[in-house]
C-alpha cells in the first residue's frame, strides 16, 4: 500500500511547513514566478522589496549623470512599508521502494505543496484535494489568471497544503505500477465542467453562466488553458483508491488536525480519511462529491435526462469502493442493501420534474457511519452543476447514516450561474468565501 513506506525518508523540506524554518520565503522580487507557479496573486502577500546599500563612507561622490534627450521618464514609486511574507514550500508523503527489472523505483509518494501566511490566525490548516482528470494547480489560479482558493485562504489567516493525487501530476506517473492510464477530451469537459449550457443534458445546465468569458469550450482562452492543465490519471477507479486513501491519511498523521476540502472525485479520499482519522480530520467541505451513492449516472437531455450506468456497483460501499466503518460491521458489500427511491406517486411527485434523479440509498437493516458521525461535514453544490441533480442522494445517504452533514447550495448564498468548476469561475472568490463562512461557524 502506498502509505506504509519510508514517508521520512523521503520527505523534501521540513518537518511541516509551518515551522519557521520551511520552505522559500518569498519577497516582492520574486513575485512573477510565485505568480505563474504557485499562485500567490496580490503584491500584498509578498515580502518587502530589499532597500539599496548604503554607500560606502570613503566613497567619492558620484556626480549625477546627464538626463537622456526625449520626454521626461516617469518617477519610480517610493518604496512603502514592508508587507507581510508568505512562506511556500513542498515535501512527499508516503511512498516505498519498488523492484522493477534491474531498477529501484519509488511508488506511493504524494507531492504536498505548501502556503503558509505571515501570520497564522486559523487555528487548523486546510488540505485541499482535486478531482478527476486534475492536479492542485486549480487551487493555485483560475484560468483566466486570477488568484486562486488558495491565495484567498491564505489572506484569511490559513496555512493551506495542496495535493497531487499518487500517481498523477508531480507524484509521478508510472504505468508499470499503476496499470494502464486513460484521459478526458474536450467534450467531456464541456459537456458537464465547463459549457453545459451549450450541451443541455440535464435541466439545470441552461443556467450555466459563470466561465470566464463565455461559454468554455475550445477557443475560449480560459478553456483552453484550463484543458492544457489535464492530465492523465489511473484508468482503474479502486486502485485510484487503494493508492490515495494512505498518502492522505499519512498527510495528517504527519501535520495533525486540519481540514479537509475536496472536489468530485476527492470526496472518496476524503471520506475514507474521515473515517480513518476523525480525530484529526476536523472538518470535511465536500465540494461536489463523487456520487451519487452507489451508482454512477450519465445525462442524456430530455424529460428522463438521465440513466444508470451500468448494472454494477461504481462504489461499493456506497460512498466509497474501500471498505468503511460501518456499525454493524460489513465484511463484504453484499451485506450493504441498496434500494431505490420509487418513481412519483401522488404524495410524491417525480423527482425527474425538479431535475433531480431517483436516489439509491441503504435498504433495511439500516448500517450507521459512526466515524463519519463525528467529523463535521458540509455538501456543496453549485446551482447549474450537473451534481445539482444527485448531490442531495449524497446528502440523504450520510444522514441515513447517522453523519448528518450540512449542506450548502450557492444560489441559496445567492450565488448563481455556477457549474462544477467553480473554484475556476468568475466568483471564486465569493465561493471560497462561502465556504470559509461556513467554516468559521463549525470548527471550534
Amino acid at each position: 500500500m502506498a502509505g506504509s513506506g519510508i514517508a521520512g525518508g523521503i520527505a523534501n523540506g521540513t518537518r511541516a511547513a509551518r515551522r519557521a524554518g520551511q520552505g522559500l520565503v518569498l519577497a516582492a522580487g520574486l513575485a512573477a514566478g510565485m505568480a505563474a507557479g504557485l499562485g500567490a496573486g496580490p503584491a500584498r502577500a509578498q515580502g518587502p522589496v530589499p532597500s539599496q546599500p548604503a554607500p560606502r563612507p570613503d566613497a567619492a561622490p558620484q556626480a549625477a549623470a546627464p538626463a537622456p534627450p526625449g520626454p521626461p521618464r516617469p518617477r519610480a514609486a517610493e518604496p512603502g512599508p514592508a508587507e507581510p511574507v508568505t512562506r511556500a514550500g513542498y515535501f512527499y508523503i508516503g511512498g516505498r521502494y519498488q523492484k522493477l527489472g534491474d531498477k529501484t523505483v519509488m511508488v506511493g509518494q504524494m507531492f504536498v505543496q505548501s502556503r503558509t501566511p505571515a501570520r497564522i490566525t486559523q487555528p487548523y490548516p486546510v488540505v485541499m484535494v482535486h478531482g478527476l482528470a486534475q492536479t492542485g494547480v486549480n487551487y493555485l489560479a483560475t484560468a483566466d489568471g486570477r488568484p486562486g482558493w488558495v491565495q484567498r485562504f491564505v489572506e484569511k489567516g490559513y496555512q493551506v497544503y495542496v495535493v497531487d493525487q499518487v500517481g498523477r501530476g508531480r507524484s509521478g506517473t508510472n504505468p508499470e505500477v499503476y496499470g494502464p492510464y486513460d484521459r478526458l477530451g474536450t467534450r467531456s469537459l464541456e459537456r458537464t465542467h465547463t459549457a453545459p449550457e451549450v450541451y443541455d443534458l440535464y435541466p439545470q445546465a441552461k443556467l450555466h453562466t459563470r466561465w470566464p468569458e463565455g461559454p468554455g469550450v475550445q477557443g475560449n482562452a480560459a478553456f483552453d488553458q484550463f484543458f492544457a492543465s489535464q492530465v492523465p490519471f489511473l484508468a482503474n477507479s479502486q486502485q485510484t483508491e487503494e493508492w490515495v486513501d494512505p498518502a492522505l491519511v499519512a498527510l495528517f498523521d504527519r501535520i495533525g488536525p486540519a481540514i479537509l476540502v475536496t472536489h468530485g472525485q476527492a470526496a472518496l479520499f476524503g471520506w475514507a480519511a474521515s473515517d480513518a482519522r476523525p480525530d484529526l480530520v476536523k472538518a470535511h467541505v465536500a465540494v461536489e462529491p463523487n456520487g451519487p451513492p452507489f451508482f454512477d449516472v450519465q445525462f442524456r437531455g430530455g424529460k428522463e435526462f438521465w440513466e444508470k450506468t451500468g448494472d454494477g456497483r461504481a462504489r461499493a460501499y456506497g460512498l466509497t469502493r474501500m471498505p468503511l466503518t460501518f456499525d454493524p460491521p460489513v465484511k463484504a458489500p453484499e451485506d450493504l442493501t441498496v434500494a431505490q427511491q420509487a418513481k412519483g406517486s401522488e404524495s410524491r411527485p417525480d423527482r425527474a420534474a425538479d431535475g433531480r434523479i431517483r436516489c439509491w440509498l441503504q435498504g433495511e437493516p439500516v448500517r450507521t457511519l459512526p466515524n463519519l458521525a463525528k467529523v463535521p461535514a458540509v455538501v456543496v453544490t453549485a446551482e447549474a452543476s450537473f451534481h445539482a441533480t444527485y448531490d442531495d442522494c449524497t446528502v440523504a445517504f450520510l444522514t441515513q447514516a447517522g453523519a448528518r452533514p450540512d449542506v450548502v447550495r450557492l444560489a441559496d448564498q445567492g450565488l448563481h450561474g455556477n457549474g462544477h468548476m467553480m473554484m475556476l469561475e468568475t466568483n471564486s472568490d465569493a465561493v471560497a468565501d462561502v465556504l470559509a463562512g461556513w467554516l468559521a461557524g463549525r470548527v471550534k
